[in-house]
């Protein structure tokens, strides 16, 4: 570090004697040298600092933004805390990880923690006892280190949406007195959507290198569980639909389908019929954009794929839910068990092609998918096909600068305190002839076009010590959307 302080400030002094000296240099000369050390200047700064500098740049507002934004159904009071400090609140001893689809107990709860925290993997799972769970919550909320957030992506994403005074937002939810309180005055929230108390999601946090007992975390992330009964229903879906004649959206955005993976298979089943027919009551011109979220039932996902993206313009989706969803849906690279570290980017690009090649726009059957925002801690891919969406280079920018600012709790990115993760040099498919692309910090949006559909991507820069990395994903998505712009058909 000292090296480059050291480099920058010798050719500010270079650049400084060369002005003194410009009246007795040729003109051509001074230009030329001028060049020369202001080009020496941009490259002794750090990858961040240039990349910082190269999005601002980028990151414009799209000519026609939206104005009214309709946002549900999944809203919650989230308790965030130490996950390892919680389970030593509840007398558990660290123990071996092991993964469980759904949460009985306390011990099933250890044991997916461990499991979850030494991959470095975000996850959410139902927790099925409700007098243990009341328990839990309440331990967690009483310790000395816990916060009270909004939660629930809906909610998380309107709250995001909010902070931009020009937006009018609506928010249907199970929203409880608590949540109330927390939501952003500019946050509409229809009475049919109040309820007298508060959904509660504990966030279990663990930090880049923590350890329990012999687990030990590759990076930071979170491990959620809840007992919500609400959510898990999609109890405030149909109040949803019916308030966007009167708020007139121009953009709706829904979250909230893997909550239903608590319930059993026949309400399920049933539930997600009934979500698809009122999801096909919202008028066609108005862009619906899905956020998801972990899932752990592959025939619930296919169900999603083939019954629910059909119906929506976007989506949003980790590298987790990407996977299980190509699984879930017999797409490219379904062998593939998990990721090794930084998710290559040639598979991602070959997951999203065919999810809008086979399910999107272009496909034989009838979709309206055109548009997927993916992120992982590394790097963001915007895919969309040609003719739907502008100002996604702006977009993929936003949503990776807002990855680095919350992560840090910053209003704008420190370049000393985040790092570049996303690989120098990548192969844009795995499958086909691929273009290999070497990132250039100063025009850090790389785009590619494989048959109609236009990939963006960007790095993210990486938090070193974040404050908080629950509701990333959904803020991510939110200022992703904020950026876009829909082309109307």
């Amino acid at each position: 570090m000292w090296q480059r302080s050291v480099c920058v400030g010798l050719l500010a002094l270079a650049l400084g004697y060369l002005c003194l000296l410009g009246p007795e240099l040729a003109p051509s000369a001074l230009r030329h040298l001028s060049a020369s050390l202001l080009g020496g200047l941009r490259r002794a700064r750090s990858l961040e600092a240039r990349m910082v500098a190269a999005w601002q740049a980028a990151i414009v507002r799209p000519a026609r933004g939206w104005a009214r934004v309709a946002v549900g159904v999944n809203a919650c009071v989230d308790v965030v805390l130490s996950g390892v400090r919680l389970l030593e609140a509840l007398g558990l001893e660290p123990g071996d990880g092991r993964n469980h689809l759904v949460l009985n107990s306390q011990q099933d709860l250890k044991e997916a923690f461990a499991h979850f925290m030494g991959k470095g993997a975000a996850a959410e799972r139902f927790f099925s006892d409700a007098e243990s769970f009341q328990h839990i919550a309440r331990t967690a909320s009483e310790h000395p280190g816990a916060q009270l957030y909004v939660g629930g992506n809906a909610a998380l994403i309107g709250q995001k949406l909010a902070t931009n005074p020009d937006l009018k937002i609506l928010l249907c939810g199970p929203v409880g007195p608590k949540l109330h309180e927390l939501l952003d005055d500019n946050v509409v929230v229809p009475p049919e959507s109040m309820q007298e108390r508060d959904e509660f999601h504990l966030i279990l946090e663990y930090q880049a290198g923590e350890e329990w007992g012999q687990v030990r975390a590759p990076n930071a992330n979170r491990f959620i569980f809840s007992h919500d009964l609400s959510n898990g229903a999609l109890n405030m879906l149909e109040v949803f639909v019916s308030s966007l004649d009167e708020f007139q959206p121009d953009l709706v955005v829904l979250s909230g389908l893997h909550m239903m993976e608590g319930q059993s298979k026949e309400m399920r089943h049933r539930r997600l019929l009934e979500a698809v027919a009122s999801i096909s009551d919202i008028p066609t011109d108005i862009p619906i954009h899905l956020e998801l979220a972990s899932m752990t039932d592959q025939d619930f996902m296919s169900n999603i794929v083939h019954q629910v993206l059909p119906l929506v313009n976007s989506i949003g989706l980790n590298e987790q839910e990407l996977l299980f969803l190509t699984q879930a849906a017999s797409g490219p690279h379904a062998s593939l068990g998990s990721w090794s570290g930084v998710p290559d980017v040639g598979v991602v690009s070959d997951i999203l092609f065919w999810l809008l090649k086979e399910q999107g726009r272009p496909a034989q059957r009838a979709s309206d998918l055109t548009r997927v925002h993916f992120h992982t801690l590394a790097y963001h891919i915007l895919a969309t096909v040609d003719g739907f969406w502008g100002n996604q280079a702006a977009a993929v920018a936003a949503g990776a600068r807002a990855a680095g600012t919350q992560a840090c709790a910053t209003e704008t990115i420190d370049a000393s305190r985040v790092f570049l993760k996303a690989p120098l040099e990548f192969v844009t498919s795995q499958l086909e002839a691929p273009a290999r692309v070497s990132l250039n910090p100063d025009e850090p949006v790389v785009s590619w076009q494989r048959e109609g559909i236009s990939f963006h991507f960007t790095p993210v820069l990486v938090c070193k010590d974040p404050v908080r990395t629950v509701g990333l994903g959904d803020a991510i998505s939110a200022e992703g959307l904020l950026y876009s712009e829909a082309y109307p058909q």
